[in-house]
């Protein structure tokens, strides 16, 4: 078997994905045949070499599988597998939450891909495939997600070429947004956007920084998933085929 860079290795097995693969290199708890490493893009042979993630030994034989949920959350929740700042998305995946029958529930650990902040509501993907979720949230693949966004006062026409044009926000380059629709309500306006940058708090700094305030951020597509009829806080098995 030709060698493979680690952090590709495990998204390949969906341990993590390749972003979060570093990060656990730079702590140290990733070990290769016994050796904490720290560099990153070492290249390994699956049949020969050991790898431990936290102490564990990686099996490749049991980390096949992929699984794809569909999840609308609700706002209040963090999209995070670490629970220490408050309640995760990770918490709503029980049997009873599950939208539709279904007959058997064994949990596997998934992971959030890419953000969408405490506040905010609608559509997270959660998989174990780390390989996708590195297509899905590297900015070279430029893949749409799709807002649905309650400002106020209501917007301006004036600044929608604004937003489509991008801005600098804190020194921090903000790349364009398309907006699709506008419905204009009699103290807010309800206004419907794609973009395919992920920065943190993209839309509301955005939004902020041209005096809006608002009041409901919903995403409901990412890529070719949409949310469709999912109730909020109830998760759904999906396909790949459905994502990407």
């Amino acid at each position: 078997m030709p060698e493979i860079r680690i952090q590709k290795y495990l998204a390949d097995l969906g341990i993590c994905s390749r972003r979060q693969a570093e990060e656990l290199i730079k702590a140290g708890v990733i070990k290769l045949n016994n050796q904490a490493i720290s560099q990153m893009g070492i290249k390994i042979n699956p049949e020969i070499d050991i790898i431990e993630v936290r102490g564990k030994k990686i099996d490749p034989l049991k980390n096949k599988e992929f699984i794809y949920i569909a999840l609308n959350k609700p706002a209040g929740y963090i999209t995070s597998n670490n629970d220490s700042q408050g309640k995760t998305v990770i918490n709503l995946l029980s049997k009873n939450n599950y939208y539709g029958e279904i007959t058997e529930y064994k949990y596997t650990r998934v992971f959030p891909v890419g953000r969408l902040d405490k506040d905010s509501e609608g559509l997270v993907l959660l998989t174990n495939d780390g390989e996708l979720t590195n297509i899905l949230t590297h900015p070279r693949f430029e893949h749409e997600k799709e807002y649905i966004v309650t400002v106020r006062p209501k917007f301006k026409v004036t600044d929608q070429e604004k937003l489509e044009e991008g801005m600098n926000i804190d020194e921090e380059k903000m790349g364009g947004l398309k907006v699709k629709n506008i419905v204009q309500q009699q103290t807010q306006s309800q206004i419907t956007l794609t973009l395919t940058e992920g920065k943190n708090r993209q839309l509301r700094r955005m939004f902020g920084a041209l005096n809006y305030h608002i009041d409901q951020l919903i995403r409901v597509r990412i890529n070719k998933l949409k949310l469709k009829n999912l109730p909020v806080g109830r998760w759904r098995f999906v396909q790949k085929i459905d994502i990407i």
